[in-house]
């Protein structure tokens, strides 16, 4: 009965920190892709849709300040590499939706220019990583039995995991060539059924889409 106990309080530890982990909305140090500027100065705020994220605003940051704003082409950083699950064409359709959905949103803040211009911004941007991640654990399924079950899913590739995607963004002041904003962010995608199944350009557009909203709707400075 002790190392029964014992293995029980073990499990029941060990899934706790399983949950927490599968819940986090924001990325952890360690995917961290190193694209940006050092990443000390991150905190985790909540953002005008509700949503987390890491960022950063200098101080001495005022949007009223610039007249345009330019996009740099959005980048994979590391290198994309496709693979059984994410395909070449995929990452491509996804670099081009996000590069398009952050140049709509960003319109909406000023004039973009076409390219660094010495009175405005430019925003570097990077997919540091397309994913899947085991989906949140329901409460009910951290119950002795059913736990036991759901973790067995997990390590057999059987349970049913969120698309995820990672981005990086730095704002820089072109005169100046410093960061002014820096932002990680990490969105959920629709569900998908296994650790098998490929990972569409469909299967992420909804992180990207809640990403970009909230760029709009950011608060000005």
């Amino acid at each position: 009965m002790g190392a029964r106990n014992a293995f029980s309080k073990l499990s029941v530890v060990l899934l706790v920190g399983v949950l927490t982990a599968c819940a986090s909305k924001v990325a952890d140090k360690s995917q961290y892709s190193g694209f940006l500027n050092g990443y000390n100065d991150l905190q985790s705020v909540q953002t005008a849709s509700g949503g987390q994220t890491l960022r950063w605003i200098s101080p001495d940051f005022h949007e009223s300040r610039y007249k345009n704003i330019y996009l740099a082409p959005v980048v994979f950083y590391p290198r994309a590499t496709p693979d059984s699950r994410v395909s070449a064409a995929t990452l491509e359709q996804i670099r081009l939706y996000t590069e398009q959905r952050l140049k709509a949103a960003l319109s909406q803040r000023m004039s973009l220019a076409n390219q660094p211009q010495r009175d405005g911004l430019m925003v570097k941007t990077a997919i540091t990583a397309v994913s899947a991640a085991n989906k949140d654990m329901q409460f009910y399924e951290v119950l002795p039995v059913t736990a036991v079950i759901a973790g067995a899913m997990a390590a057999t590739g059987q349970r049913s995991q969120n698309a995820v995607l990672y981005l990086e963004i730095e704002v820089i002041d072109v005169a100046t060539n410093k960061p002014v904003i820096k932002v990680v962010r990490k969105g959920a995608g629709k569900r998908v059924a296994n650790s098998s199944a490929p990972i569409t350009t469909a299967d992420v557009k909804g992180a990207i889409d809640d990403m970009v909203k909230d760029v709009a709707s950011f608060p000005r400075q």
